[in-house]
């Protein structure tokens, strides 16, 4: 009986031992194969040995022929040792698991670069992309430029200087005119006729540089001897005569200063000042009719009947439009003759004790008062100073009451520099 229990104790000790070893064995496999990468990790599962634990009874207890079952328990350090593995084995399995699904997930190359995208839509935008491209063509492009923009100067040398020219005579003598009127009696008639001779100097050296293409017809709404009459003849001839027709009326206007203060007044100047100005404005939109309207008939010989028929249609489109745009200058002309025959009724004569109880002081020049005019709101000023008032204001420089139901313009000598181009 006691060999038996020698003998069972023995073959649990040798058991025991070898299921120690067996954790040692897992446990140092798993720790090998947490310390490889993420791309060589192994999976190592031993099967587990299920032992029967036995238990220990006195020979007492026991009857004869019993099998006696020794229970052999571990120390802590085993316990601990089987615990350890049990959650390496875990870890490991986990481990390996994760290691699998992140090998499956896509990554993005890393070449590519993200769109441009706008942070508050947070959709992508190319707004930036295409303005990089426009900035690369630019610089790509920008030698040709150059070179054809130095190609057309060079072509069109002569026309481009004489614009330059007519637009500086028309900046010089048109500014010189307005200090002119500003200086009221004290105005300088020796630049008036300056300004009058350079004018027309002007004008005769360029019909005579441009003799040939008799561009002095379009002066009396007759075409130009230009061949061929293409779009940009024609915008060249019209814009000389737009200027031209500038230079006549500031011509006119240096005439009506000249004239003595004995037969014009400063109010009837700024009146004929103005009415000058109106004219020539209906001028200058009546006299590029004939070069558009022959421009826009032309056709040439293979395009047929319906190149004509087009043509003409667009003429009398052209003519519509040009009519509507007459009436209302025909309109302002009209109030402007009303204005220059009935006058303007903006006060009347001041009496002497009127003058007194005012101060005997114009409160616009701060000198005594030379014709003065009582407003509709009492104040007192003088005929000049008022006019001259009037030619920027509708209201009373003091109180400021509507005088005026509109301000014409141009009574001070002022050209409208508008190019009256179709």
């Amino acid at each position: 009986m006691k060999l038996r229990v020698q003998n069972n104790a023995r073959s649990e000790s040798s058991r025991a031992s070898k299921l120690r070893g067996s954790s040692a064995v897992m446990q140092s496999q798993s720790a090998q194969g947490a310390s490889t990468g993420p791309n060589d990790v192994k999976l190592f599962m031993q099967p587990e040995i299920k032992t029967r634990t036995p238990t220990l009874c006195s020979p007492a207890t026991n009857p004869e022929g019993a099998e006696v079952r020794v229970p052999i328990s571990s120390g802590p350090g085993e316990s601990s040792s089987g615990a350890s593995s049990r959650r390496s084995r875990g870890n490991s399995h986990t481990h390996s698991h994760s290691h699998g699904r992140t090998q499956h997930q896509p990554h993005p190359p890393s070449d590519q670069e993200p769109p441009d995208s706008d942070p508050e839509s947070g959709e992508p935008s190319t707004s930036l992309s295409e303005l990089r491209c426009l900035f690369r063509w630019l610089q790509k492009s920008l030698p040709f430029l150059i070179i054809l923009s130095a190609k057309l100067v060079m072509q069109h040398a002569l026309g481009l200087a004489v614009g330059v020219g007519l637009f500086t005579t028309f900046l010089y003598v048109n500014k010189g005119i307005q200090a002119q009127v500003f200086h009221q009696d004290g105005h300088s008639k020796l630049h008036c006729v300056w300004f009058l001779v350079f004018l027309s100097s002007s004008t005769i050296l360029l019909y005579y540089t441009f003799n040939s293409e008799t561009l002095h017809y379009c002066l009396i709404f007759l075409n130009p001897t230009i061949e061929p009459l293409g779009f940009w003849e024609v915008l060249w001839a019209v814009g000389i005569t737009n200027f031209i027709i500038k230079f006549l009326t500031m011509g006119i206007k240096c005439l009506i200063l000249l004239l003595p203060s004995t037969l014009v007044t400063y109010r009837s100047q700024g009146r004929l000042l103005m009415l000058t100005e109106e004219l020539g404005q209906v001028y200058q939109a009546v006299a590029p009719v004939p070069l558009w309207f022959q421009y826009l008939v032309t056709y040439q010989e293979l395009d047929g009947a319906p190149g004509l028929t087009f043509g003409v249609v667009l003429a009398l489109l052209y003519l519509v439009m040009k009519l509507l745009g007459l009436y209302g200058q025909c309109s302002s002309l009209i109030k402007t003759l009303r204005v220059c025959l009935q006058g303007e009724q903006t006060g009347t004569a001041a009496t002497r004790s009127q003058c007194s109880e005012a101060g005997e002081v114009c409160p616009i020049c701060q000198g005594e008062y030379r014709q003065p005019r009582a407003l509709l709101c009492q104040h007192i000023f003088c005929d000049e100073c008022i006019a001259l008032w009037f030619n920027r204001e509708k209201s009373c420089p003091l109180c400021r009451t509507v005088i005026t139901e509109k301000v014409y313009k141009w009574r001070d000598g002022d050209t409208s520099p508008h190019l009256q181009i179709y």
